[in-house]
């Protein structure tokens, strides 16, 4: 992207937070970017929707590549797992326009969240995550995982559990390897003496 399209989208954002989505007007977005409205047009043709649709790509791409670096150098399939359901679950719950957002368009920002959004957020997160965990499982479990990750991290985050805390080191740690990892991992037969 250029910079004054990423300027677009940061202004996008702010006025998001200050009015809500559903108030955004593209006047609003092209003065907070200082550009022309013909200009915010050319950039994303179709308008508000369009801008909107690169806005949620641009901050799951930004989101998925912070939570690849935060799992490089991991080698070992138990703790990548762990670092990235922590990771994901605290990032998701500091992130000020995430609140903001479920605060003043609950609405639409769960249905970006779950129906509407959720299978481009496992894409992104397959098509991010899988090479990694492709070094431990087959491709289409590997697929099957993050899927599962991205599921249990969004369903935790919107419903939080008293029994489970995935932002919690600990607490994911013992989720992961009492319900996911045998799932996945394949079992030694028991010997009987």
């Amino acid at each position: 992207m250029t910079p004054t399209e990423l300027r677009v989208l940061d202004a996008t954002k702010a006025c998001c937070e200050r009015w809500g989505i559903a108030k955004v007007t593209v006047d609003d977005i092209a003065a907070a970017a200082g550009v022309s409205r013909a200009t915010l047009y050319r950039m994303f043709p179709g308008g508000k929707d369009v801008i909107f649709e690169a806005l949620r790509v641009k901050e799951l791409e930004d989101f998925f590549t912070e939570l690849r670096e935060h799992i490089d150098g991991v080698d070992e399939l138990e703790e990548m797992l762990v670092r990235t359901v922590v990771y994901a679950t605290q990032s998701l719950r500091a992130d000020d326009h995430l609140a903001i957002m479920l605060a003043s368009e609950p609405g639409d920002t769960l249905s970006n969240l779950t129906v509407q959004g959720l299978p481009r957020i496992i894409r992104m997160a397959t098509l991010l995550l899988s090479g990694k965990v492709e070094a431990y499982l087959d491709r289409a479990s590997a697929q099957r995982l993050v899927d599962l990750l991205a599921r249990l991290v969004i369903s935790y985050f919107l419903a939080p559990s008293d029994h489970v805390a995935l932002g919690d080191e600990a607490s994911a740690r013992a989720f992961i390897t009492t319900h996911v990892l045998p799932t996945f991992l394949p079992t030694t037969p028991s010997t009987t003496s």
